[in-house]
């Protein structure tokens, strides 16, 4: 079954995006994830704070997107990512089946 990573960021330092950007996008690959979507064109069409920035990755299957996000090679970006943003990040299967 298919899980999504959907990401909202807002940046309070910026510091932490190029490198970010630069090594973590080989990481999501190599755990058999891939990019819907990275933008900063966010429209909100209800609720409160809208984020600057969203994301939303396709990984094969829910070990492979928690392997990928718990990994001791990601944890440094994470660290990083947390210093320099405030962010929410959702784990969706995308058959709608809950665990």
């Amino acid at each position: 079954m298919k899980y999504l990573i959907i990401v909202e960021t807002n940046i309070t330092n910026p510091n932490w995006i190029t490198e970010y950007l630069e090594k973590v996008t080989p990481m999501v690959s190599l755990h058999g994830g891939r990019y819907l979507t990275r933008t900063s064109s966010v429209e909100l069409l209800e609720g409160d704070n809208l984020p600057q920035f969203s994301l939303v990755a396709e990984f094969p299957s829910k070990e492979a997107a928690t392997t990928f996000y718990n990994s001791d090679e990601y944890k440094p970006f994470k660290l990083a990512r947390k210093k320099g943003s405030v962010s929410k990040f959702l784990l969706v299967s995308i058959e709608g089946e809950t665990t």
